[in-house]
């Protein structure tokens, strides 16, 4: 099954001190309800973060669901994202559905840097781990 929703919040952020970088939709204009934050680190991975597999993008769902290297496809054409994800995470992230359908209702020019961001939030990290296919 695919979970749909429409995402009136397209954010991005890049943490000042240059740890990471957030590409981030949510349900509500103010970032609640269902939400999906892609992240990944700003620096090269260090062997701490290698050997538990922190390596690679990460994703956080509502409720604090969170899984590393779990996206496997993410495609927005126009205004709709779709994401297919490793279904071995879904515990993690507290989903029940590994195909998700996002409908961005956000302003336009949120949405161009969402773009721009997502694209290199999941290009981030070893190559096993980036997105099989990766249209944003």
């Amino acid at each position: 099954m695919t979970y749909r929703f429409i995402a009136r919040a397209a954010r991005t952020e890049t943490d000042p001190d240059g740890y990471f970088t957030e590409a981030s939709l949510a349900e509500a204009e103010d970032g609640s309800g269902f939400i999906l934050m892609f992240m990944a680190g700003e620096e090269v991975p260090d062997e701490q973060e290698v050997a538990l597999g922190m390596d690679t993008h990460c994703l956080v769902t509502a409720g604090q669901g969170t899984a590393y290297g779990c996206v496997r496809e993410a495609v927005l054409t126009g205004d709709v994202l779709r994401v297919s994800l490793d279904p071995a995470a879904l515990h993690d992230l507290r989903l029940s559905d590994s195909e998700i359908e996002a409908v961005i209702a956000a302003p336009a020019e949120d949405v161009v840097v969402f773009r721009e961001v997502l694209a290199q939030v999941l290009g981030y990290g070893r190559a096993d781990a980036v997105p099989t296919r990766l249209a944003v």
